[in-house]
């Protein structure tokens, strides 16, 4: 099931089109990447698929159902910006958020407790948020958001502030999410962090959707046919080898249009190779974003004039 659906979106301001017939769906239980350069119009559909802000044109329906108020009481929103009560201390401040789910005072209580434990940060309970490091309060805002355990969840930047050891905790966090059967949306330009915890992507860019798929899908696509190659003795000839450059103890070929990986073992297997290493080449999400924000097609190039042509996949 779609938990949530844009169709046709339009949205203008004044004379900007801000967002030109946007569709995508996103399916129950996975998590969403949802990219976009900055002025690309994702903030705006962020913000339309929770009532914040009305589209011009087209339709939202948010856990398989029209727009409601009992809906969105069953999505957690992470904003970018900063959006606690400073001078409020940590544990009312979550206990309030709690209580906005529907939580009694007692169960929101509880919760907050538990998540202010699991996120490492009891201590500060009567702290004042106005106290707290800019890490610790993503980490409280973090916990606000998921404290009610939404069917939906969605995460604007959620790795702002954080050392190394809080991104680990906040990716466990996405992926115990994705274990219960919840659905994240997460937004970041941490292309990487896209890359390891995302089913799906959308990339708009200058308010169109450009980009949408299963990650692998979306890197394949948008890669041109190359394979990394590590033997015992010498590369044979092979027939669809566009160019080979030589690189960490190996070769990368670039293959011809329409010629696949498995023919290329295939074919170093037929001739005697001893094949250590074989990897297909794909360009990285940060390319692919690169790629849109550019401008560019499908760019991927020669491995003779660039010695970083993608990732492994």
């Amino acid at each position: 099931m779609a938990i949530l659906r844009f169709t046709s979106i339009h949205k203008r301001y004044g004379s900007f089109h801000a967002l030109k017939g946007v569709s995508l769906a996103v399916e129950e239980g996975e998590v969403f990447g949802l990219l976009g350069p900055n002025g690309a119009g994702k903030t705006s559909l962020i913000r339309i698929g929770l009532d914040i802000i009305r589209p011009d044109e087209g339709e939202v329906s948010l856990l398989g159902q029209p727009m409601s108020r009992e809906a969105l009481d069953q999505v957690g929103y992470l904003p970018e910006e900063r959006g606690l009560y400073k001078k409020s201390r940590v544990l009312e401040v979550l206990v309030y958020l709690g209580r906005l789910k529907g939580l009694s005072r007692a169960e929101a209580k509880a919760r907050s407790e538990a998540w202010l434990a699991r996120i490492g940060l009891s201590e500060v309970a009567d702290r004042r948020l106005e106290a707290l490091s800019k890490g610790m309060s993503q980490k409280v805002q973090i916990a606000g958001t998921l404290l009610a355990d939404p069917p939906l969840a969605v995460l604007d930047e959620p790795f702002s502030g954080l050392d190394p050891v809080n991104v680990e905790l906040v990716k466990e966090l996405i992926a115990e999410r994705r274990a219960a059967g919840r659905t994240t949306v997460l937004s970041t330009h941490l292309m990487h962090q896209i890359e390891a915890l995302c089913d799906r992507v959308a990339v708009i860019h200058r308010g169109e959707r450009v980009v949408y798929g299963d990650i692998d899908t979306v890197r394949r696509e948008r890669s041109r046919p190359a394979v990394f190659v590590r033997l015992r003795g010498e590369l044979p000839e092979l027939a669809g080898v566009r160019s080979v450059h030589a690189r960490d103890g190996g070769h990368e070929l670039l293959l011809d249009d329409g010629v696949d990986p498995p023919d290329i073992l295939e074919a170093l297997v037929a001739a005697g190779a001893r094949v250590e290493r074989f990897e297909e080449i794909l360009v990285t999400m940060e390319q692919v974003f690169l790629q849109v924000a550019r401008g560019e097609g499908h760019p991927l190039p020669n491995p003779a004039a660039s010695p970083d042509l993608g990732a492994p996949a």
